[in-house]
């Protein structure tokens, strides 16, 4: 049994003067027609499962929906459409500087971060000298949280949510954090957290670190899902993209687009390939029609 389940999620943001003018402005404009909001679909149909020990590498240029959709996944927001089904604990590290309190001290703002997360006083007494040895700030930990830099502060946020084993753990931009040797012992820890069975979500503008660390990809491009399977081939044919070279140039390729069920229906395939005809340009996307 799949351990991490999305059946065709979308998520849409209303955006207007709705949440500024007030209930009473609000009927008046209605009244006078004079009420306009706009629809924006960060994600459309997205659709996959993952096995334990799995490690997703999700892929896109910028405004592809990759933040939004961990955001549903982990829980912090509900799809407009669609399910996602999740099978055990959930360890979330997004936005990884945010949550802190400026004011008060690196050792104060610790543990405030690890009540956040559901970890115990007495959890955090055992716990603190090696999250502040990992963090490397043993120098700064009775200093104003506010004096650290961008880098330090992440890496605080980072130690303190490692420290548990979780079923599935997301992880959005976060082994990019600090400098190079930072980053070999994240992604060491990393790897000790994944080899200890957990299902892991990586979302990372780094190519090679995709490669080097993810048994599967699932590519997005402006909310849509492109294509779903195996790292290697699928990460070659987004540097392809990425580069602007012609499609498609891998006569025969099956990218194994591994929506549950797809490989039944060669409908889908041929969508795929109109998918990679519009990001090449030789198609032209059609506007969503107001869904």
């Amino acid at each position: 049994m799949s351990i991490l389940e999305l059946d065709h999620v979308s998520i849409r943001y209303i955006t207007g003067d709705f949440k500024e003018i007030g209930l009473k402005e609000y009927v008046l404009r209605r009244i006078k027609r004079n009420y306009h909001v706009t629809e924006f679909w960060a994600d459309r149909d997205v659709t996959f499962s993952l096995e334990k020990g799995d490690m997703l590498g999700i892929i896109g240029t910028n405004g592809a929906g990759k933040s939004t959709l961990l955001k549903a996944i982990s829980g912090i927001m509900e799809p407009t459409q669609g399910r996602v089904t999740r099978r055990g604990s959930i360890a979330a590290l997004l936005e990884l500087a945010s949550g802190f309190d400026g004011d008060l001290t690196v050792r104060e703002n610790a543990y405030l971060r690890g009540a956040m997360l559901g970890y115990t006083r007495r959890f955090m007494d055992q716990t603190y000298d090696q999250i502040i040895d990992f963090a490397e700030l043993r120098d700064f930990q009775d200093r104003p949280f506010k004096q650290l830099s961008s880098g330090m502060k992440s890496r605080l946020a980072f130690s303190i949510a490692s420290l548990v084993q979780p079923d599935i753990l997301i992880l959005d931009e976060v082994l990019s954090v600090g400098d190079g040797a930072f980053r070999k012992k994240s992604e060491k820890k990393m790897r000790e957290i994944i080899a200890g069975g957990a299902t892991t979500i990586l979302v990372s503008h780094s190519l090679e670190q995709i490669r080097q660390l993810c048994t599967k990809v699932l590519w997005l491009e402006k909310g849509r899902q492109i294509a779903f399977g195996e790292t290697q081939p699928l990460c070659g044919l987004y540097q392809d993209y990425l580069d602007k070279k012609p499609w498609p140039h891998r006569a025969g390729y099956d990218p194994g687009i591994s929506k549950p069920g797809a490989q039944k229906h060669t409908a889908r395939r041929a969508l795929f390939w109109i998918y990679f005809g519009f990001i090449s340009g030789l198609f032209t996307w059609p506007r969503p029609s107001g869904r």
